[in-house]
């Protein structure tokens, strides 16, 4: 079981400069017992999107659409928001969902107090911890705590709640800008994990600030309903109305490879002479031709 508690205050303001949209996370939210919100129009207005939206103004990017980003690398979605320097569960597991974002803060009293005001407020008579909020989870989230890269007291999940997480969200994944406990039996479960430190402790000294609003991991900034895309490199955050691009842009780079190999592979050609494109004129119209030909075959795939 996890344990709640503590004292102290130190970051997370930093993430909170996003303009005027965040400006009113302060704003009262008789629905939600959050310390920082948005609302639900906020929240569209913050994460402009074609895509269907989940009941919390969350954007919900097709499943076929996150299938497709399964094939991507980092080199790919690069320009978005990316972070590195994480521990990998499984290196050798994709992750892709979409973001539901939580924040935590060093615990002080009177931020406390406010927070279970609220909650009282609202009508909640549970805590508000690590447990509130991954019982929001739905199929295909992949859960993003930013807790400020806590080690001690800084375990956001063990092994009871990974595997609930796993069953709860059809194993998509997990960013924890903090620890997780009982990595023994964790890393045992087939479920995508980036962490920053394992230790024994148990959560604690934090207060849980906010969910469903722009965090910090690493060294990115992640909107809820981002699509998360992690490999061996480290993880991507990126806009829902950035996926058709990054996936149009992926094709072509794909091709671009597969065709270079190819005439690598005939032993007729120096690296100069079509690496990272072809010198010869007549060699650049036959792969132009290559090009359009392999683009239309996917379309009629997709």
């Amino acid at each position: 079981m996890m344990r709640w508690g503590g004292s102290g205050f130190f970051r997370w303001a930093a993430a909170l400069t996003l303009g005027a949209a965040v400006v009113s996370f302060l704003t009262p939210a008789p629905c939600l017992a959050q310390v920082f919100t948005l609302s639900k129009d906020e929240l569209v207005e913050l994460t402009p999107t074609t895509f269907e939206r989940f009941p919390d103004g969350r954007p919900k990017v097709p499943d076929a659409l996150l299938e497709r980003v399964k094939g991507l690398s980092s080199e790919e979605v690069m320009g978005g928001q990316y972070t590195g320097g994480f521990q990998v569960l499984h290196p050798g597991m994709k992750m892709v969902g979409r973001a539901f974002t939580v924040a935590f803060m060093p615990t002080r009293p009177d931020l406390d107090g406010f927070a279970r005001s609220r909650a009282t407020k609202a009508g909640l008579t549970g805590q508000l911890n690590n447990l509130a909020v991954i019982d929001m989870l739905q199929p295909g989230d992949v859960i993003c705590v930013d807790l400020f890269g806590k080690k001690q007291g800084g375990a956001f999940v063990d092994a009871e709640l990974f595997h609930y997480i796993m069953r709860a969200t059809k194993g998509a994944g997990m960013v924890i800008d903090g620890s997780v406990r009982e990595l023994e039996q964790v890393v045992t479960m087939e479920m995508p994990l980036y962490f920053m430190h394992s230790d024994p402790s148990t959560i604690g000294q934090v207060t849980i600030a906010g969910w469903n609003i722009p965090i910090r991991i690493g060294n990115a900034t992640v909107l809820p309903g981002d699509v998360v895309m992690g490999d061996r490199e480290g993880v991507n955050f990126i806009p829902p109305n950035r996926v058709q691009q990054a996936l149009n842009s992926a094709d072509t780079t794909h091709i671009h490879d597969d065709w270079t190999r190819k005439q690598f592979d005939t032993g007729k050609y120096k690296s100069t002479d079509i690496y990272s494109s072809p010198r010869d004129p007549e060699l650049r119209k036959e792969y132009q031709e290559y090009l359009k030909e392999q683009l239309e075959e996917l379309k009629k795939k997709q």
